[in-house]
């Protein structure tokens, strides 16, 4: 599993990082609300899967040294119930922790993210993510982020989804 030093931004010190085990008590009180329960999950359930998967990789959003956020980067194991690209990554378990929300680190995070991407996982030239079509916040931040949508729907486990696409240049 890759670990290079987190990318930083200037504006609050956000950063992207691979999840090491030093933040274990941060994630285990990492608090969403129910709310944000319906369209992703806790992080724990994500990193304990991350170690029996070589395609599961949990980054954490960091300002300074605290965990306001967290998404999962998921290899063609999770890519392909949604897309034929094998060099893309799926953003999966995407969420800023309940106590951080408003303070524009989703969108930071995720304009962190093409350049964490290459750095991290250089073959890959895109990710894609799947939204809930009733998670209207989301799709918004993911679209001034970037992500593209082009019309392509599928059925989830909570409804129709909506998959996204961020094409990643070299």
């Amino acid at each position: 599993m890759p670990n290079n030093p987190p990318i930083p931004t200037a504006v609050n010190q956000v950063t992207l990082q691979v999840y090491n085990s030093s933040y274990l008590t941060q994630i285990e009180q990492y608090h969403l609300t129910e709310e944000q329960l319906q369209f992703t999950g806790f992080p724990l359930p994500a990193i304990e899967k991350s170690m029996t998967s070589l395609e599961f990789f949990p980054i954490m959003i960091l300002q300074q040294d605290v965990v306001v956020g967290f998404f999962v980067l998921h290899g063609w194991e999770g890519v392909q119930m949604y897309h034929n690209n094998e060099d893309a990554l799926l953003l999966r378990t995407y969420s800023i922790a309940h106590s951080h929300q408003g303070k524009g680190f989703a969108t930071q995070s995720l304009q962190l993210l093409p350049s964490f991407v290459k750095q991290q996982y250089p073959s890959k030239n895109e990710v894609i993510l799947a939204v809930n079509v009733a998670n209207k916040a989301a799709q918004h931040v993911y679209l001034k982020s970037g992500f593209v949508d082009k019309g392509i729907r599928t059925m989830g486990s909570h409804g129709m989804l909506m998959i996204m696409h961020m094409k990643l240049f070299r």
